[in-house]
């Protein structure tokens, strides 16, 4: 599946709802269906700057494409990072670096996000961005 086609249905399914709770809501599940991140790779180095709640973000690159896994101490920033794995995730760096992520904006997040985790968000996708360019160079 296609980093687009993955957003698309993360496009479907919040269009099933109306009310904002209810996104929230269903972001809030999405972060707690997420597996934990394991303990040791909550370190100093994987913490996401420009995130006002605490964000790890893990990168690992098998076979010529990158699997990420993250946690937050945050539940609904839990489910905004759930979303971007599940779109980025199992995608090569030139994909990642390519991707154009407009589901952002088409499930209405951009203006539903105080501006603060806005600005999260901003720095998980700059972060996500840096560990393709990281293993692009690899390559």
């Amino acid at each position: 599946m296609t980093i687009n086609e993955r957003q698309d249905e993360i496009i479907e399914e919040f269009e099933g709802f109306d009310d904002w709770m209810d996104k929230y809501q269903l972001l809030i599940d999405l972060g707690n269906e997420q597996e934990p991140l394991d303990e040791k790779y909550k370190t100093e180095n994987n913490l996401i700057d420009g995130c006002q709640s605490r964000v790890w973000l893990q990168a690992d690159y098998e076979n010529g494409k990158i699997q990420f896994t993250a946690e937050s101490d945050a539940l609904i920033v839990k489910g905004i990072v759930a979303l971007l794995i599940r779109v980025l995730s199992d995608s090569t760096p030139q994909e990642i670096l390519d991707a154009d992520l407009y589901f952002i904006e088409a499930i209405g997040l951009k203006e539903h996000l105080s501006p603060t985790r806005s600005n999260g968000l901003l720095a998980m996708v700059k972060q996500m961005r840096m560990y393709a360019l990281a293993f692009q160079s690899k390559g």
